[in-house]
């Protein structure tokens, strides 16, 4: 299963990278393919905007069966951008501990 990790970036420390890359690590392990946006680089020479990330970062999310949500989501411009299209394109959408629990509990 491909999940996407969803969370707040702009305003924190670090953009918040280390909690993308923490859930990335827990959620690879338990054996998910993770789409981690904190990963994402635009081409040399565009412009490092919202909008840039945005548009390289939804490609990613609609390959995905689900999205993993971090802490402080709700206070995220970018992720209730995706969270939206995930619930329009009927992308399974959890908190990491649900999908921690759900890997741990399969066979």
């Amino acid at each position: 299963m491909r999940l996407y990790i969803c969370g707040p970036m702009t305003g924190k420390p670090n953009n918040n990278f280390d909690a993308f890359y923490r859930a990335e690590k827990v959620l690879a392990a338990l054996g998910y393919h993770v789409e981690n946006p904190a990963r994402i680089e635009l081409p040399e020479g565009q412009e490092k905007t919202w909008e840039n990330y945005m548009k390289a970062d939804l490609p990613r999310l609609v390959q995905c069966d689900g999205i993993a949500t971090l802490n402080g989501f709700e206070s995220s411009r970018g992720a209730m951008l995706e969270l939206q299209v995930a619930s329009a394109l009927g992308i399974e959408t959890q908190g990491i501990s649900a999908w921690i629990q759900d890997a741990e509990v399969l066979p």
